[in-house]
């Protein structure tokens, strides 16, 4: 990131920097591709201790941010997260636990989240349609809320004990919580390229939970999901920004440091020129992610078209980048011993995940239309 940190957020991040580095270098990454969960329950309770999931949680309900920025703030541990390749669900965590506190809703959920005592997933995506497109049904019965429907993917839902969920009630939005192990809730694993992450299929056949499960108002939810809809991709957007950089440092140490014809790789014009353009895409990755994080973090009212432009541009050169940093380290590159596909998985995932580039360049499109009718 571009920020001018304060002694404070240097500290956090550094702090954040070698926990990862200690606790799972890439051999670590590489032993747990197997594995159901991704990551282990103590890992996560340590991060939460270091402060991974309390950021956009106010004081009163145990949270707090370093800087007063709590975006900002967020975002320097998403790009440790995407640098290197971490694995747990620091996105879902958060969005949930921003969720439940702005609403002064199930605070002892929250304290279990910042605690690290339980993970907590964020079931809002959906199999078919655009950003942000619902179709679970949510309906009052008496003092209950019955759900139906399917949301996918969804980041950790086999590990979580809570699930945030989304629905539509009537001609409105209605937001949910509901234990994972809930009747009539069911998950099933999803395949990823991205070794640590984990993410599942989400049905919800009948499931009923008491009237007071809803966060915020009942068909009043759509500000609330554009909010964290914005807190997603500010987190993403750094996300893949790290692994960007992780990326082109390996890639321009590989240059220097191989030969060929006596020459180091990097000497030659032709391979200038390209890291010319790579380096020109990463600068203005870590420019646009930066300033997206400051609009979400400060409210601002174009917040929701800058993390749009964010994903726009770094779900498209993040990869474009790290697949040519993979061509560039030659056959080497392209082997699964070579730790660079770790970086290129996470970014190739990130893209995927609430909305792709062409979805937020049509958003981009709408706000416009929107902004030149209210100018007319």
């Amino acid at each position: 990131m571009l920020w001018e940190l304060s002694a404070d957020q240097e500290f956090f991040r550094d702090t954040t920097a070698k926990f990862l580095a200690e606790q799972v270098p890439v051999e670590a990454i590489r032993r747990r591709r197997h594995e159901t969960d991704g990551f282990d329950a103590e890992y996560w309770r340590r991060g939460a201790d270091l402060g991974w999931t309390s950021l956009l949680v106010g004081e009163e309900a145990g949270g707090g941010s370093i800087s007063g920025d709590p975006v900002v703030d967020l975002t320097l541990i998403a790009y440790e997260f995407g640098r290197t390749a971490a694995p747990g669900p620091l996105l879902s965590a958060n969005v949930v636990a921003a969720a439940l506190s702005e609403a002064g809703s199930h605070p002892d959920v929250v304290a279990e989240i910042l605690s690290g005592a339980a993970v907590a997933g964020w079931a809002h995506a959906e199999p078919r349609g655009g950003i942000g497109a619902v179709g679970l049904r949510i309906r009052v019965d008496g003092s209950e809320l019955v759900l139906d429907g399917v949301k996918r993917p969804v980041e950790a839902a086999a590990q979580a004990r809570y699930l945030l969920v989304s629905g539509r009630t009537g001609a409105g939005l209605t937001q949910v919580l509901v234990p994972a192990d809930a009747a009539g809730v069911s998950i099933s694993a999803l395949q990823t390229v991205d070794l640590t992450g984990r993410f599942g299929t989400v049905t919800f056949d009948g499931v009923r939970v008491p009237i007071d499960a809803a966060v915020g108002e009942i068909g009043g939810a759509a500000t609330q999901l554009e909010r964290q809809l914005q807190l997603a991709l500010a987190i993403q957007a750094a996300e893949t920004v790290g692994a960007m950089q992780r990326g082109f440092d390996m890639t321009v140490e590989w240059a220097t440091d191989r030969y060929s014809f006596g020459r180091p790789l990097a000497s030659y014009q032709a391979i200038k020129h390209r890291f010319a353009d790579l380096k020109s895409w990463l600068e203005a990755s870590h420019a646009i992610a930066d300033a997206a994080a400051a609009a979400v973090s400060a409210r601002a009212g174009n917040a929701g078209e800058l993390v749009s432009v964010a994903k726009a541009y770094i779900g498209e050169y993040g990869l474009e980048l790290l697949q040519d940093c993979v061509q560039l380290h030659g056959g080497i590159g392209l082997t699964f011993e070579h730790d660079l596909h770790l970086f290129l998985r996470r970014a190739t995932v990130d893209r995927a995940l609430y909305g792709t580039p062409a979805q937020h360049r049509a958003r981009i499109a709408q706000f416009v239309i929107e902004r030149e009718g209210r100018a007319a």
